[in-house]
């Protein structure tokens, strides 16, 4: 009997050792099949897809208020009631154009110039894969497979109706008015656009490195090398600057591992810095503390606003911490810039509250200029910007809300509005900028 039960607790012991090594076994391949590609890693890939693709065509069809959030892509969500309405117009609003930029219903990518009480006037046809049908400059990872593809981050509109924009982390497009490409430039360029005051554009860039780099010794690759960009009209790149190289020419490389080390290792990866604007001081300001030559820089996962000289390449004013993953640093004077501070600081199913703030670098003080409130919230988690306008009031991008809202001094909103995309759901509102009323040049030769 005692025999019997030995060999029976023997018998157990080895099916037991046998499904332990067959589960590390299948663990182990598994692994083998996602780093090297080995069968069937193929036949997987094929049917993630094919569940995406179906997806997408019910996304394309389907009423997006039947989906859940969790259902929904991340650029479509549904906002709380009461309903704004899509177009709030007030007399107090400072008149013009509006260029939106936004995620449509049907998974379309939209840029568009509306009238104040949202009129559509122009359109251009924004698809990524009718754009740009070779993407060869991108990493694997990173190259567009399924509607929308990418999304738009970052535009300018010309005088003559040409559109420049980011197809955010894919490259950055130059259309005619017509929706011609004109150029494109295969950089992976994000987040924002500017043009200066002689016409050439600043951007952000990112440059993906595989194999270890000596100038980041202690980066662990696959990483993105993030750059500060000046691109001519004509879309050739006129000058570069790597971000990390410049903060440790100023004595800043810790700046380069907070939070970002790997265990107890002195490794550092991930997504380091989070570039998401550059921008040089405007010529039509009258210089103080900031001159010509200056540049903003904003560093979102260290929560880090700077300017440097580009001769000097001197960082001359910095601060961390001020904000919580901020985007959208303007220029205001000579002394000051605002910030749009996301101000994540919990759960977004908190009562977080962005805020617009204002920076003076000549006494190093902040001071908050708006801030939503629980009866008129104001909240995005990424994204954002905002737009001084010329009679002093402030246009404001709530990207995640689907929602732009134009405020007086006082605080009080006099223009708004939302992007839905079916009854309370609102798709992704990259930015809604004002534009002069000299736009309708271009519009009335059509």
């Amino acid at each position: 009997m005692i025999k019997m039960t030995m060999k029976a607790t023997k018998e157990r012991i080895a099916l037991l050792l046998f499904f332990a090594s067959a589960a590390v076994f299948v663990f182990g391949y598994g692994v083998m099949v996602g780093k090297y590609e080995v069968f069937p890693y193929h036949v997987f890939s094929l049917a993630k897809e094919g569940f995406a693709e179906l997806k997408i065509q019910a996304l394309r069809t389907g009423h997006l208020s039947n989906w859940s959030d969790k259902q929904l892509p991340w650029y479509y969500r549904h906002v709380a009631k009461p309903y704004h309405t899509s177009i709030r117009n007030t007399d107090q609003a400072f008149k013009g154009l509006n260029l939106v930029t936004r995620v449509a219903a049907g998974l379309e990518l939209s840029a568009e110039i509306m009238d104040m009480d949202g009129r559509k006037l122009h359109a251009w046809n924004i698809d990524w894969f009718r754009i740009w049908p070779n993407s060869d400059h991108l990493p694997g990872d990173q190259v567009p497979k399924l509607k929308p593809g990418t999304h738009i981050h970052g535009v300018i509109v010309l005088e003559n109706g040409d559109l420049i924009f980011n197809f955010e982390r894919c490259g950055l497009v130059r259309l005619d008015r017509d929706s011609n490409v004109v150029w494109r430039l295969p950089y992976q360029t994000h987040h924002s656009l500017h043009m200066h005051d002689d016409g050439n554009l600043w951007v952000c860039g990112q440059k993906r490195h595989t194999e270890p780099d000596s100038r980041f010794p202690r980066r662990l690759p696959p990483f993105d090398e993030y750059t500060l960009l000046e691109v001519s009209q004509a879309g050739r790149i006129v000058e570069e600057w790597s971000v990390a190289e410049l903060l440790c020419e100023n004595g800043l490389c810790g700046l380069l591992s907070l939070g970002s080390l790997k265990n107890e290792s002195t490794q550092i990866h991930g997504d380091l810095l989070h570039l998401n604007d550059v921008e040089p001081f405007p010529s039509n300001i009258e210089e103080d503390f900031f001159e010509q030559g200056d540049i903003l820089v904003s560093l979102r996962n260290i929560n880090t606003v700077l300017v440097f000289n580009r001769q000097s390449r001197k960082i001359k004013f910095i601060c961390t911490g001020w904000f919580v993953r901020q985007h959208d640093p303007d220029f205001i004077d000579g002394n000051r810039f605002s910030v749009f501070d996301n101000n994540t600081i919990g759960p977004e199913e908190q009562d977080n509250k962005s805020r617009i703030v204002i920076v003076s670098a000549r006494t190093g003080t902040s001071q908050v200029y708006f801030e939503g409130t629980p009866s008129a919230p104001f909240y995005t988690s990424i994204m954002g910007k905002h737009q001084w306008l010329p009679n002093g009031n402030l246009l404001i991008t709530e990207s995640r809300q689907g929602r732009a809202f134009e405020i007086n001094p006082r605080g009080e909103i006099v223009w708004e509005y939302v992007n839905y995309v079916d009854r309370g759901v609102v798709g992704l509102v990259d930015e809604v900028q004002r534009l002069s009323p000299d736009y309708i040049r271009f519009l009335s030769n059509q």
